[in-house]
């Protein structure tokens, strides 16, 4: 069995963005992040005194990854181990178990107020513990995971990171609260620009469809609304009938717009788009950065492409 880190808060950060699975010569620690957005939050707490490898990198989706033996190895080097919790990560248990890793595992989701999983998305649960239906496929829980999508969720995720980095070496905690720090006053900017953003937007043209339920804390937050014909786990394709129900839901709802994940296939939004007749808005970034030359390869990049593909293709009247 791993161990599971619960962390407490500490603070602090400045901001430096790099390629994924970098290795520092100068690092103290060696971080192992679950998926490319926690990656990008560890590199701007820890900067050069950490090297980090992050599992599922750019593009990639960690509700289907399957892990490699190098993965296996990188988790026995790792000092410190952060992955996001609430069920999104159904590889990693059995990775960290496999590969005999010792660092303590984190949550960096620890403390935030989770959004309960929808009806459709929690029944997969029924019958089993260990969330996982008869083909093996792992399903997520009673929440919704995708925390990262509230920047004030995201201040939090970086105050437990930078705690769990002072617990691994105390001789590092002023760099990295003090890098904490900075970066958390740059997601309060951020913050501020996304709400300033949807706020501008006519009340009656926030309802969009995106391909999986990724956005529901940014709907919490934000006021755009989001329907998806796929749940808060992208391994279960939306059934005919699942598609013809939103297809309908649309018609009523007046949807404003339709758009693609980085994340996912576009043959879906593609027909819905089609038998709707609403144009197909772009991408969004949902549950992974870009490259590093791609338009969304940070986190603060993630949000503000994002916000401007939303307002370019939302009718403004």
């Amino acid at each position: 069995m791993f161990r599971m880190l619960r962390v407490a808060t500490c603070a602090g950060l400045l901001t430096f963005s790099a390629g994924f699975s970098t290795t520092v010569s100068a690092a103290e620690l060696d971080i192992v992040a679950s998926f490319s957005i926690i990656g990008d939050f560890a590199r701007n707490v820890g900067g050069d005194r950490v090297a980090i490898t992050t599992l599922v990198g750019p593009d990639g989706d960690a509700h289907v990854y399957e892990p490699r033996p190098a993965d296996a190895a990188a988790l026995q080097r790792a000092d410190v181990i952060l992955v996001n919790g609430l069920g999104f990560e159904g590889f990693i248990g059995r990775l960290v178990e496999a590969s005999g890793a010792k660092a303590p595992v984190v949550e960096v989701s620890q403390g935030i107020t989770p959004l309960k999983a929808s009806e459709d998305e929690h029944h997969h649960e029924a019958g089993g513990h260990e969330g996982h239906d008869h083909a093996g496929h792992h399903h997520h829980g009673e929440f919704d995971p995708h925390a990262w999508q509230s920047v004030r969720n995201a201040e939090i995720y970086v105050k437990n990171i930078a705690d769990a980095f002072c617990k691994a070496d105390k001789a590092g905690c002023p760099i990295y609260t003090a890098n904490a720090v900075a970066y958390t006053a740059k997601l309060a900017d951020l913050d501020k620009e996304v709400r300033d953003a949807i706020g501008a937007i006519p009340a009656g043209r926030r309802t969009i469809i995106t391909s999986h339920d990724a956005f529901g804390y940014f709907e919490r937050d934000y006021g755009l609304r989001f329907i998806a014909p796929e749940g808060v786990s992208t391994e279960s394709e939306a059934s005919a009938s699942d598609v013809a129900k939103l297809i309908e839901q649309v018609k009523e709802d007046k949807a404003s717009a339709i758009f693609l994940e980085n994340i996912t296939n576009p043959r879906l939004i593609e027909q819905i788009a089609t038998e709707t007749g609403l144009k197909v808005g772009g991408t969004l970034y949902s549950d992974a950065l870009s490259g590093k030359d791609g338009p969304a390869s940070t986190y603060v990049d993630l949000f503000r492409y994002n916000i401007r593909t939303l307002k370019a293709a939302i009718p403004a009247s």
